[in-house]
């Protein structure tokens, strides 16, 4: 018997700062060397435009935890089908034996682990006053990664700048009821850096989506829309005017056009990237002075996905969720 979790589930199951401490012990066993993580396999369907991703990964330590997603990323989702950009699915299985612990749907828990690996670099990157963050798109990412900022730091107001202004309304209307701070729309790109202590672009874009000039000093940037080599969030001049951590090195470079395009280009060199997130959640300095600008690049690891599920599973037996399956 599998327990079958459907996104309601997952949603009623875990909250933010369960994916946040989830999320961090798996960075946390990561760079103790207890977690195996390939690098995640994808398909391309280009007729389609679409990618799809197997992401398998265990993670030693206290948390004994074994699994895989398979995830989709159809950015015409929205406007051609009605979907969203990211589906996913999430196996579960006991590291003991092998067997299926659950399948449950990884959309949500998808959006929740990225914010949450937001949530830990902001923890230990962002100035410990940050009270304002601009936030690049109004889609469910920029929902979690929103929750994770107010989780970690006491955000009073949000700034939201989309080209898609008609989800721009509704996200600041509930989002601001959520959360009891001030979300407003940001009336251009720029607003949605300018006084912003953090910056969060939950984009599709595939180029820059503000000026890195317009950066002032002591921001935090978290770049987590990207996630391929022809595509990137942020300019050159933002990665070079800032101290560089990303989720994994290897992964990085061999995903993140944020980092690739400015390396082959000659204007920074591989040993720009300071850290690995793990490296910074054992013990490395995160932020070096109040005047340092810090960026955190994520392209997604399956050990994210794996630990939340994990969390998600333990919480959902402790309140009786799902139904059982026999396959």
């Amino acid at each position: 018997m599998a327990l079958l979790l459907t996104r309601a589930d997952v949603a009623s199951a875990l909250t933010m700062t369960d994916a946040i401490d989830a999320v961090e012990e798996a960075f946390r066993q990561q760079q103790l060397g207890t977690a195996q993580l390939p690098l995640r396999t994808p398909i391309r369907i280009p007729q389609h435009k679409g990618v799809v991703l197997f992401m398998p990964a265990y993670i030693g330590g206290g948390m004994d935890a074994l699994g895989m997603k398979v995830v989709t990323v159809y950015p015409e989702n929205p406007s051609q089908h009605g979907l969203p950009t990211i589906l996913a699915t999430i196996l579960l299985n006991d590291p003991r034996t092998g067997k299926l612990l659950a399948i449950m749907d990884g959309g949500f828990l998808t959006a929740m682990r990225t914010g949450a690996a937001s949530g830990v670099a902001t923890r230990y990157m962002a100035r410990p006053d940050a009270q304002v963050v601009g936030i690049f798109g109004a889609g469910i990412q920029a929902q979690t990664q929103l929750r994770a900022m107010c989780a970690v730091r006491p955000i009073i107001e949000a700034r939201i700048y989309d080209p898609m202004t008609d989800l721009v309304g509704k996200f600041c209307q509930e989002m601001s009821a959520a959360l009891s701070i001030a979300v407003r729309p940001a009336a251009t790109a720029r607003d949605a850096v300018e006084g912003c202590d953090i910056i969060v672009t939950a984009s599709t874009s595939k180029t820059p989506v503000f000026d890195g000039q317009w950066i002032a000093p002591g921001t935090h940037i978290n770049g987590i829309g990207s996630h391929s080599l022809d595509a990137r969030e942020v300019d050159s001049l933002t990665i070079q005017r800032s101290k560089v951590v990303v989720d994994l090195r290897s992964a990085a470079l061999a995903e993140a056009g944020d980092l690739v395009t400015p390396i082959n280009a000659g204007e920074i060199t591989a040993d720009h990237i300071y850290a690995d997130l793990g490296e910074i959640v054992t013990g490395k300095p995160g932020r070096a002075d109040a005047g340092e600008i810090t960026f955190f690049k994520s392209v997604g690891l399956a050990i994210q996905d794996v630990s939340t599920a994990m969390k998600v599973y333990e919480l959902a037996r402790q309140k009786g969720l799902g139904q059982e399956v026999s396959l």
